[in-house]
């Protein structure tokens, strides 16, 4: 009885290690080939972020560095976006499974949404010291042309120059932009799902196509990341002005760039980022563990009522 009990206590083991692992790799994967994609738009809010005067909005920005730099220029730093944040990915989507699990047995009677914010903040301060060098180097070599050309040279000049801690100097802004970001988007996305199911699709999720499921998702998913990226925009900014040495604090960051700019300053185009690309995101992410034989992902926290029609098909 005894061995019968562990023997199925080890497969359930198993069976976690392996659905944690599946998350994790799905994450990178998605994470990782959005934001690649997106290279272009992101050298675009970098520079405005940098030096707003010079780049005063998304055209100037672009006929500038097009002029200046030639094509070449916007795809600088992708090697930074696609390892880096695949692997932010991994960790933010793999620990977040695993942190709301164990949460969920630890706090057993606590609010749904208080579990979401604890494993999605809890997911993010590893997956941002993961994140932090790749990002160190990106910004540098997308807002100083003649920093590095990419991950292979600016690494070793940024620990040459700055040493271990030069590759962490914007931890803590990152944490600041990152952890409110990732709290709100996991919660927004979880109580989005939530609510879809039960108040436009009016149905269980068990009983939705793939396709359907997959939709719910990329909804979600949008309305997540545009309600993070307002959120986490001040630290995106003060990350920025760190990394390319526009100010040496983050209280000197704050007030060069100046309160009201911390939240409008690049916003439309950050916006232009992150919805499509959580969205995206999500629809990548769900898409493999779709494939893999598993549901999509969003809790439905309250039983979905389902029509008369539905009850009495249910009923024959």
């Amino acid at each position: 009885m005894v061995k019968d009990q562990r023997r199925l206590k080890a497969q359930d083991c198993r069976a976690a290690t392996g659905y944690y692992a599946l998350c994790g790799v799905s994450g990178m994967l998605s994470a990782g080939t959005t934001h690649l994609v997106i290279t272009p738009l992101d050298v675009l809010k970098v520079n405005m972020q940098v030096n707003p005067v010079k780049y005063y909005s998304i055209y100037s920005c672009f006929t500038t560095l097009l002029r200046e730099q030639g094509p070449s220029a916007f795809w600088r730093g992708w090697a930074g976006k696609f390892f880096g944040y695949g692997a932010q990915g991994g960790c933010r989507f793999g620990l977040y499974e695993y942190f709301k699990t164990l949460y969920s047995n630890v706090l057993v009677d606590s609010n749904r949404s208080f579990i979401f914010f604890m494993s999605s903040a809890s997911a993010e301060v590893f997956a941002n010291l993961v994140l932090c060098p790749f990002e160190a180097v990106k910004v540098r070599v997308q807002a100083q042309p003649h920093f590095a050309k990419g991950l292979a040279d600016g690494f070793p000049k940024v620990y040459r120059t700055e040493g271990i801690l030069g590759s962490y100097r914007g931890l803590v802004p990152l944490w600041g932009r990152n952890l409110p970001f990732s709290m709100v988007m996991f919660s927004t996305f979880e109580h989005s799902v939530d609510f879809l199911y039960r108040n436009v699709i009016k149905r269980r999720k068990e009983d939705c196509s793939r396709a359907q499921q997959l939709g719910v998702t990329c909804l979600a998913g949008y309305t997540a990341g545009s309600v993070g990226s307002f959120i986490s925009n001040p630290a995106d900014n003060i990350v920025a002005s760190l990394y390319n040495k526009n100010a040496d604090s983050l209280i000197l960051a704050v007030r060069k760039i100046g309160f009201s700019n911390l939240f409008t300053r690049s916003l439309p185009i950050r916006i232009m980022l992150v919805g499509p690309v959580v969205t995206l995101q999500w629809l990548l992410y769900d898409t493999i563990k779709v494939l893999s034989g598993l549901p999509t992902s969003g809790e439905i926290m309250t039983d979905v009522k389902v029509d008369g029609a539905d009850k009495a098909n249910e009923a024959r």
